[in-house]
């Protein structure tokens, strides 16, 4: 179970930075290639990156749907939860477990549907003819325009997704009948920086930020208790103010 902790950010990683890579690659190319530059453009117009974007685009679309599982697992999914905050914890419990099944139901039946769609359209034919088996009838389905890979493969991220998505559902839920608690995501925490320590006493009189007006003739106040951890006089005025009162 461990090595699916993170499989959502293993993949999202994984297309989200091979996607850059090709679109970067891509529009270099497409401007280098308009340069009158002898033997270097004649190399680069004769490169076809016209599949970069076909391609960028299905990666994206399987990051939306493992995002989505992504999204589920950490709680990061916008929820309306005012009225079910509003109700004691009986039957709170019970509206959360009705939404946590009732999405799981939901997302198990598109990973469903969507598998079977795959299966119809190229997949069957794909796996029989793998396996040497004789397909018959059975269509080979379509293809995607400048790749040309089986539409079947592109697809898959609705089952695989929506099933991983189905799949958190049901885990959140177990979580929630075991703690009582939801994954909560804090939208003003960004992962890898340290929280600065919040100082528990101010000194008020600390004025040394270089926004104040200093006294070059005297001690400003509360510099000595900067300066010194040590207690001092009441009457402020004798080290403070430059000595006794007149």
């Amino acid at each position: 179970m461990k090595y699916l902790d993170h499989l959502e950010e293993w993949i999202i990683t994984f297309l989200m930075g091979a996607a850059t890579l090709i679109i970067f690659v891509a529009v270099i190319h497409r401007y280098a290639a308009g340069m009158s530059i002898p033997g270097l453009q004649d190399w680069l117009l004769a490169l076809d990156l016209g599949w970069a974007q076909e391609l960028t685009i299905i990666m994206f679309v399987w990051m939306a749907k493992f995002g989505a599982a992504y999204g589920v697992r950490t709680g990061i999914h916008v929820g309306v939860d005012v009225l079910i905050n509003r109700l004691d914890d009986k039957m709170r419990k019970k509206f959360i477990v009705f939404g946590l099944l009732a999405g799981a139901t939901f997302t198990g039946i598109v990973g469903s549907l969507g598998a079977y769609f795959v299966w119809e359209n190229g997949a069957h034919h794909a796996f029989l003819t793998l396996a040497g088996m004789p397909v018959g009838d059975i269509p080979e389905g379509p293809t995607t325009p400048d790749l040309e890979w089986p539409t079947w493969m592109v697809y898959s991220a609705i089952p695989l997704g929506t099933s991983l998505m189905c799949f958190r559902f049901l885990q959140v839920l177990v979580d929630f009948l075991k703690t009582g608690e939801l994954p909560h995501h804090d939208h003003g925490h960004v992962d890898g920086l340290e929280e600065d320590a919040v100082a528990d006493e101010i000194n008020a009189y600390a004025m040394d930020d270089n926004l104040h007006m200093h006294d070059l003739a005297h001690t400003m106040v509360g510099d000595n208790r900067r300066k010194e951890d040590v207690p001092v006089d009441p009457d402020r005025r004798k080290d403070d103010l430059g000595g006794e009162p007149k």
